[in-house]
């Protein structure tokens, strides 16, 4: 009874991916540095006024 009992017991498997994980942090990094080049253009434009 006991070994029909431990035959029934769920088990897990813990498998690694076939392919490597990767992140894609491209949209952050390009917001960011789309943002200082915004910030450096106006504190530019208002040292030194075009018009």
């Amino acid at each position: 009874m006991l070994a029909a009992l431990g035959a029934c017991t769920p088990t897990v498997k813990v498998e690694t991916p076939q392919e490597p994980i990767t992140i894609n942090l491209n949209v952050k990094l390009d917001a960011d540095v789309r943002l200082r080049l915004i910030e450096e253009a106006k504190d530019d434009v208002e040292d030194n006024p075009i018009f």
